[in-house]
């Protein structure tokens, strides 16, 4: 099975639109990409600024390990309007990976402008290739990601959710009326406009067109697993696939926990309902809807956009149909229990996890889990204050002392094998929890598994290059643009079959997690 990804999110919308003081060069080998805004070629590497003539990139927005995005200008219109600048650079256009990223990137661009007539889906201005690279240029949406939303403002309450479905059913309404299905419903690929609320739907590089069904092969699954309905996996997608993401996307904001930790593996159900936050209170009503939109079955599930609206205005005295809820067995425990659930119902003795969790809200002072007795403060402290590159040393520091009992040298994979279960699952919560669950040993195993254990198409998924460099600091990039479970780095890692370890910290985590 193939697992594809969208080639680039849509990121760098939340800041205020600058004045283009610079021009920007695209040359992905340039050192030193800042030019005047007068100049016509990059001073450092000759490549020319402005794209077809018109498309003045001023600074970059970010980007993975084919694709990047930059904030560029219209010269050609009078007011020289903003917009975005997606660029592909496949290494190996005829390898496999890269023939398929070059396939989406195409595809997006045919959706965009067959799509784009829809004012909640940014307009596509043009398509091109120029010197080697191809080219995407659409509308620039001025604000912030969901997945940025819940980062910076917390958690979404009822009414922000029955604002969000009000104003993308009907997109996805539209979709589907098109003939297509979009297959990447995730917070990050949903924009909120700043100037006045409204959502856009962004990314569409994955869209399938029902009427190519015959031509799409069942062994091949695209989108972000975290939030693919279970056909989806499978190959298959329907319209009722996109209720099921958009169900996984709500569970996801309203409780602030990844789509990892809510469903239930053993019990095969969600139990988004315990992880919520104590001050918010849900409706039967809306927890019906969503409960219903992440039904397995695709004869339980919503097979229409229309059909949820429908559902959300019904009165709440006479429901069309009875709760999907009762048609399930009870909802367990959330494998990540709230502190205050946990002391108020008694449960049995608590996992490290649940201990970590209680802690980790508290103060740095207090000592979080460790077998060896390691100090995990000053882990707790970077990562608070986003102090990624720091943060990432130390944990190589703290995972060498952790398996030899020296913050010297590296790991090999008999040392991953000797590292203490609670301090792995320390070091990986912290990661997870300051991150947003971007990034953590258990998110980069996650991946792992969805390629198959393929150490090059994992390595091209969370933006790590295939052989480690010299110094470690410049191959990864120390922010949340980075891509997901590209933090921590390798660093840790000892000699040249890195596969070999990497295969070894996955069984480990899957020994030390097997009982959470």
């Amino acid at each position: 099975m193939i697992w594809i990804w969208g080639l680039s999110e849509y990121p760098g919308g939340n800041r205020l639109t600058p004045s283009p003081a610079m021009s920007y060069c695209v040359n992905r080998h340039c050192a030193k990409p800042e030019n005047p805004d007068s100049a016509q070629h990059c001073q450092s590497c000759g490549h020319v600024l402005v794209l077809r003539d018109r498309y003045q990139v001023i600074e970059p927005l970010g980007g993975g390990g084919f694709a990047k995005t930059y904030l560029a200008i219209d010269r050609d219109l009078p007011s020289h309007p903003r917009c975005v600048v997606k660029q592909l650079h496949p290494q190996n256009r005829k390898g496999q990976l890269g023939a398929k990223m070059l396939e989406l990137f195409h595809r997006e661009a045919e959706n965009l402008h067959r799509l784009g007539q829809h004012p909640q889906i940014p307009t596509l201005f043009a398509h091109f290739e120029q010197e080697d690279y191809f080219y995407l240029v659409q509308e620039w949406i001025e604000g912030q990601t969901l997945s940025e939303e819940l980062q910076n403002t917390g958690t979404f309450d009822e009414s922000q959710i029955r604002d969000l479905l009000g104003q993308l059913l009907p997109v996805l309404d539209y979709i589907h009326a098109q003939h297509s299905i979009h297959r990447d419903i995730k917070p990050d690929n949903i924009m909120r406009r700043r100037r006045d609320g409204q959502l856009f739907l962004i990314d569409f590089g994955v869209v399938k067109v029902i009427q190519e069904q015959p031509a799409e092969s069942s062994y091949t699954a695209v989108g972000s697993a975290e939030y693919m309905a279970p056909e989806q996996t499978r190959g298959q997608a329907f319209p009722a696939s996109d209720l099921y993401s958009l169900g996984v996307t709500c569970a996801r904001l309203m409780t602030g926990i990844s789509p990892l930790e809510l469903y239930d593996i053993v019990g095969g159900r969600w139990d988004w309902q315990r992880s919520l936050p104590l001050t918010h209170q849900v409706s039967p009503q809306l927890t019906d809807v969503l409960n219903k939109l992440l039904e397995t079955p695709l004869n339980q599930r919503f097979h229409s956009a229309q059909a949820v609206l429908t559902a959300l205005k019904a009165p709440t005295s006479a429901p069309e149909a009875p709760p999907s809820i009762t048609r399930s067995k009870p909802v367990h425990p959330p494998r990540l229990p709230k502190p205050e659930i946990v002391l108020e119902r008694a449960t049995p003795p608590r996992s490290p996890l649940s201990l970590i969790e209680q802690l980790f809200h508290k103060t740095p002072n207090v000592p979080l889990p460790s077998d060896v007795g390691l100090d995990y403060s000053e882990l707790w402290r970077l990562l608070r204050q986003r102090h990624w590159e720091a943060a990432d040393r130390l944990t190589h520091q703290l995972l060498c002392r952790a398996a030899h009992g020296s913050s010297r040298g590296h790991l090999a994979p008999r040392d991953v094998e000797a590292l203490p279960c609670t301090d792995l699952q320390t070091l990986d919560y912290l990661w997870r929890s300051h991150s947003g669950d971007r990034f953590g040993f258990t998110v980069q195993q996650q991946l792992y598994q969805q390629v198959g254990g393929d150490y090059p198409l994992f390595c091209a998924t969370v933006g790590w290059k295939l052989s480690a460099a010299r110094s470690p600091s410049l191959d990864f990039t120390y922010s949340l643009k980075a891509p997901v479970g590209h933090l921590p780095s390798r660093r840790w890692a000892k000699g040249f079959e890195l596969w070999r370890t990497l295969k070894t910290l996955d069984k480990k985590l899957t020994q030390c997690f097997l009982y959470t």
